[in-house]
């Protein structure tokens, strides 16, 4: 059994390293997977395996373990800016501003609860970020607070205070301090997510919401707003159209209502925006009610012609995906299918959602389009788009790498600020999250797709965040167990609990109180802020609504940004 003794004790060896790395991964997985009164670790388990393993004395190269630690941060905020890039920017659009606004508040609240509290509780600085990290469960900060911290140490006396012990060298204390933000965010995190679920149940007791009846309020008011898509069929007896072209109908370009089909003449074709009107003809017109009622007044008169029986086989329908390459990040105009196939695109169908389908609609991979045409040019359609769904699960490696050589070298330029006697930089952390949710935005330049299949996306990101939390557990771990049983232990635990609670609760009740928005949408709101996936399961399980999910939604993307920035900002705050 040597071999054995051998591979679990020789740090310096790649075996032994891999080893134990694999073993954190894979125990820390199983610890986050068990569940208890539906709570769980989720990921963040790993950060306790490799805790765990280093308390029983299990070592690993801590040349390797830098490396993995780095490698795994770059490859999970690359994932995290592809997925959050567009929803970021659309998200600061007015129709999100307020619930954006007060995700924006609770971090700031956040912020401010963990730096006076530090500074009341004397908890060094490095502690209270990973305090503000840990409380509420944000793994991204955490990553960005320590990068921030190994590119602009701080002084040896800031450092031997914050470490709180006179180690043999400073490297030694150096090496201290790089391991505090990992062990606050540990000892915090349990009620990180504990907490929401906390605040979220005092919010509903103390404005006595009842979420089932505001659930069905919601549903009743979603639908009197949005309508369903309806067709009528119309004919033109409005002598102001007579030879107008379809484009110039008033009102028409500004509507999400589309004209599938006309019959002139005995003859049915599908129309584009050049066609001609003229007396007599019948459109078939797709769209909400309100808008259809509002055309009708313009056209003319309903109908009860029947222009899909009419055209017999001589048109096609029929919902393609589209994946390919050159047919994304362009708008329907772009593609011109009407004007070259005589193919009309009815509708655009994104994420089960349907999308007005207007000319200016930007396609993204994945996107469903409802076309009408004629079979030969729906299928000639077919090949422009793509309507592959394999091709969609086929990542491509050139631009993760391209995206992370650019994100690297962002991170790497040092940006001379204004009262700062040193230039900063922005790491390894926000320069691949900045240049990747940049990328996604533009989703394609020149004949490079910026984009990662779903299932691609969440392998990059965990395996990721997986390599990131072992490490740094493995390498925090010989403290772990002294920190939690000291006084300071217990004023992190005291601090983080202030800074799980008190932002959303605060927020929540003006939200609830004088704003008058309603309690699921609150709930989603404060999950999104928080960053935290479980307690938008506790505010969906409350009520069979969309709500909180797309309160959480709207939200995320600012909240993600707006954490990891305030933990490099409070960081060099500290050292500058």
């Amino acid at each position: 059994m040597e071999w054995l003794r051998t591979l679990t004790t020789d740090a310096g060896s790649v075996q032994t390293t891999l080893f134990v790395l694999a073993a954190a991964v894979a125990l820390g997985l199983a610890l986050g997977s068990l569940r208890f009164r539906g709570f769980r670790f989720g990921v963040a388990g790993v950060l306790f395996s490799g805790l765990l393993l280093a308390h029983l004395g299990l070592r690993a190269d801590p040349h390797v373990l830098e490396f993995v630690r780095e490698f795994g941060l770059v490859l999970f905020v690359y994932a995290v800016g592809l997925a959050v890039g567009p929803g970021f920017f659309s998200s600061l659009r007015a129709h999100g501003l307020k619930l954006n606004l007060l995700a924006a508040s609770i971090v700031v609240i956040g912020v401010a609860v963990s730096m006076v509290g530090a500074r009341l509780a004397e908890v060094p600085v490095p502690a209270g970020v990973g305090v503000f990290c840990g409380a509420t469960t944000n793994t991204p900060s955490l990553a960005a607070a320590g990068q921030t911290l190994r590119d602009h140490p701080p002084g040896v006396e800031k450092t031997r205070e914050a470490v709180g012990e006179a180690p043999r060298s400073d490297a030694d204390a150096s090496a201290e301090l790089t391991k505090i933000p990992g062990l606050a965010y540990a000892v915090t995190y349990p009620f990180g997510v504990a907490g929401v679920l906390l605040v979220m149940t005092l919010l509903r007791r103390l404005f006595g919401a009842d979420p089932r009846m505001e659930a069905e309020e919601i549903e009743r008011e979603s639908a009197v707003a949005s309508g369903t898509r309806e067709q009528v069929t119309l004919r033109v007896t409005n002598p102001n159209l007579e030879g107008c072209v379809l484009a110039a109908v008033p009102g028409l370009a500004r509507s999400a209502v589309v004209i599938s089909r006309v019959e002139h003449a005995g003859k049915v074709f599908v129309p584009t925006g050049s066609t001609a009107l003229h007396i007599g003809d019948v459109l078939l017109a797709v769209g909400p009610k309100d808008e259809l009622d509002a055309l009708r007044i313009v056209v003319g008169e309903v109908s009860d012609r029947n222009l899909v029986e009419a055209a017999g086989g001589d048109i096609a329908i029929r919902w393609l995906t589209v994946s390919r390459k050159a047919a994304t990040g362009r708008c329907v105009r772009e593609l011109g299918l009407g004007a070259r196939l005589g193919v009309r695109v009815t509708r655009v169908r994104r994420a089960e959602v349907d999308l007005p389908p207007h000319d200016d609609v930007l396609l993204r991979p994945g996107d469903q389009v409802l076309v009408v045409g004629t079979a030969r040019g729906v299928e000639m359609a077919a090949k422009e788009v793509g309507d592959s769904r394999k091709r969609l699960e086929e990542p491509e490696l050139t631009p993760i790498f391209i995206g992370l050589l650019l994100g690297v070298v962002v991170g790497s330029i040092p940006i001379a600020l204004p009262g700062l006697p040193t230039p900063v930089k922005l790491g390894l952390a926000a320069g691949p999250l900045i240049v990747a949710m940049l990328l996604a935005r533009a989703l394609r330049i020149g004949p490079v797709l910026w984009y990662l299949p779903r299932s691609a996306s969440l392998i990059l990101k965990d395996l990721g965040i997986t390599l990131f939390l072992a490490a740094v557990g493995l390498k925090a771990g010989d403290r772990f167990v002294e920190i939690v049983a000291s006084a300071q232990g217990l004023k992190w635990l005291a601090l983080g609990a202030a800074v799980t609670v008190v932002p959303p609760l605060m927020v929540g009740c003006v939200a609830l109180g004088l704003l008058r928005l309603r309690y699921l949408t609150v709930c989603g709101l404060i999950a999104g802020s928080m960053t935290d996936p479980p307690s938008l399961a506790f505010a969906n399980a409350q009520a069979d609504s969309e709500a909180p999910s797309v309160a959480y939604a709207t939200v995320y993307p600012l909240a993600m940004i707006l954490r990891v920035v305030a933990a490099q900002a409070m960081i060099l705050w500290w050292v500058l």
